[in-house]
């Protein structure tokens, strides 16, 4: 029974570390999906923000003077609007290349593993395959004997 139990607890094992990189890997993008998801509704509320300044700022105009003003901050606000935008591009292109860093970080660890797991894999193999050859060889040999 204890052969049994040991036998359960390393395929238990063995299950669990097959699955634990998948784990990681979903936890990965998920985290990412997240980040990324957060930043670009912050982005577009900062947009939206603007435009509907904008629009107040335009019914407000009740003259030829209130005209002039609108269309200097008009201008103010589209560099604004473009210094924004490059920046937003410049934090996405970060997170991304974050995220990259990450997953090389976490398929090179997964490849390690499993490297490690198919060495003592085959070190267990080698260790009974003798003990698995000598009956084959003693009944082949008894076998030949009996003719």
């Amino acid at each position: 029974m204890k052969d049994q139990d040991k036998m359960m607890d390393a395929f238990n094992e063995q299950t669990r570390q097959f699955f634990e990189p998948m784990r990681k890997l979903n936890s990965l993008m998920l985290n990412n999906m997240e980040k990324m998801t957060q930043y670009q509704m912050e982005s577009m509320k900062r947009y939206s923000q603007m435009g509907t300044e904008r629009m107040r700022d335009a019914s407000e105009i009740s003259d030829a003077e209130g005209m002039r003003d609108f269309g200097t901050r008009q201008t103010e606000m589209m560099n604004e609007l473009s210094k924004q935008m490059l920046e937003d591009a410049k934090a996405m292109s970060e997170m991304s290349l974050e995220f990259k860093a990450e997953l090389e970080k976490l398929y090179a660890e997964s490849g390690k593993q499993l490297a490690e797991q198919a060495e003592k894999a085959g070190q267990a193999a080698k260790g009974e395959a003798p003990k698995s050859d000598e009956p084959a060889k003693a009944s082949s040999q008894s076998t030949s004997r009996k003719r």
